[in-house]
C-alpha cells in the first residue's frame, strides 16, 4: 500500500467526508434501498427545507472547522454521490448548522474515492465500504464510519484515538501473530525494538494534524491524541522508538495487554477512534465515534 505523499510544507489539513457520515440519512438511505432512486430523489426533493440531524462524523468536523484560520487553515470537502439536485438538501443542513464547507463533488452514484486524490485530502470519512477501500489502496488515510448513537465526546478540545499496528503502523507485526502466535510476536518485537516500524495508512493524517497541533502552545492545547492498542510490555518499547524516530508526539498511549479498549475510549472521550479490526471498532462504538480502517492482514 502506498503511503501518501506530503508535498507542500504548509499546515494545511484537508478532510473528505461523505455526506452520510457527515450527516444522519439513515431514513433517506433506507428509502433508497426499499423503494430505488427515484423515490430516494422525490423524498429529498420534498424535504429539502427539513433540517437533517448530525451524523457520526459531525462534532469531529465542526471541531476542525472551528480551528481553522490563516494560521491553521483546515479545509473540509463534502464528496457524494448524490446528485447536486437530491444534494440541496444536505447543503442547506449544512448552512443551518454553519458548518464552513464550500467545496463538493456530487457524482450521482458513482464511486467517490478518485476525487480523494484530486482535492488532496489527508483523511477520507464515508459510510461506503468500497470507497474507503479504494481510497486506502491509493494510498489515502480512509476509514468506514461505523453507525454510533454515542455523544461521550469531549466538549471542546479536538481528541482524536488510533489504534497502532495497520493503522498508524504496517501490519507486518500483526502479520507475525495471526501466523505464528503470541510467542512469535513478542520475541520478534524484543529483537526488533530498536528498528522503526514501516509506516501505516494514517501516519501521513498523524503527522499532518501534528503540524496544526504543533500551532497552538502545548499546555491547554485544543487538540489531544492518543494511541490505543492491544500491545502491552515489552512490544510497547518498538512504537516508542518509532514514533521518535518518525518525529511524531502523541499525547496519551494505553497499551492493553487485549483488555477492552470501549471503556478506555469513553474516559478519552475521542471525537473519532480508527481501529482495523471490526471487534475492536464494535465495542468502541458503543462509547465514541468510530472509523474502521479495512488494511492489513486481518482484512483480507
Amino acid at each position: 500500500m502506498a503511503e501518501k505523499q506530503i508535498t507542500n510544507d504548509n499546515t494545511k489539513l484537508v478532510i473528505a467526508i461523505s455526506s452520510r457520515a457527515l450527516l444522519n440519512l439513515d431514513e433517506s438511505h433506507q428509502i433508497y434501498k426499499d423503494k430505488g432512486v427515484e423515490a430516494y430523489a422525490k423524498h429529498q426533493q420534498e424535504n429539502e427545507d427539513i433540517v437533517l440531524e448530525p451524523g457520526v462524523g459531525f462534532t469531529l468536523v465542526k471541531k476542525l472547522l472551528a480551528l481553522n484560520s490563516d494560521k491553521t487553515p483546515i479545509d473540509v470537502i463534502l464528496l457524494s454521490r448524490n446528485s447536486a439536485d437530491t444534494g440541496l438538501r444536505i447543503f442547506n443542513s449544512i448552512e443551518h448548522y454553519g458548518l464552513n464547507i464550500s467545496r463538493a463533488a456530487f457524482t450521482r452514484g458513482e464511486s467517490t474515492h478518485p476525487f480523494v486524490g484530486a482535492f488532496e485530502a489527508d483523511l477520507f470519512l464515508s459510510s461506503n465500504y468500497h470507497d474507503v477501500q479504494k481510497a486506502l489502496e491509493s494510498g489515502f488515510a480512509a476509514a468506514s464510519i461505523v453507525e454510533s448513537k454515542s455523544d461521550n465526546v469531549h466538549p471542546s478540545q479536538l481528541r482524536i484515538a488510533f489504534d497502532g499496528d495497520a493503522v498508524i503502523f504496517s501490519d507486518e507485526s500483526e502479520k507475525i501473530f495471526q501466523e505464528h502466535g503470541l510467542e512469535a510476536f513478542e520475541e520478534n518485537e524484543k529483537l526488533s525494538a530498536n528498528i522503526e516500524l514501516k509506516a501505516g495508512p494514517f501516519k501521513s493524517f498523524l503527522a499532518s494534524l501534528q503540524k496544526i497541533q504543533s500551532t497552538f502552545p502545548e499546555e491547554n492545547n485544543p487538540i489531544r491524541t492518543a494511541l490505543v492498542t492491544a500491545r502491552s510490555a515489552p512490544s510497547h518499547k518498538r512504537v516508542i522508538h518509532t514514533m521518535r524516530e518518525w518525529g511524531i508526539r502523541i499525547d496519551e498511549a494505553f497499551f492493553l495487554g487485549g483488555l477492552d479498549k470501549g471503556v478506555f475510549l469513553r474516559e478519552f472521550a475521542a471525537d473519532i477512534f480508527f481501529d482495523d479490526q471490526h471487534q475492536h471498532c464494535h465495542s468502541a462504538s458503543k462509547y465514541v465515534p468510530t472509523g474502521h480502517v479495512p488494511s492489513g492482514i486481518k482484512n483480507k
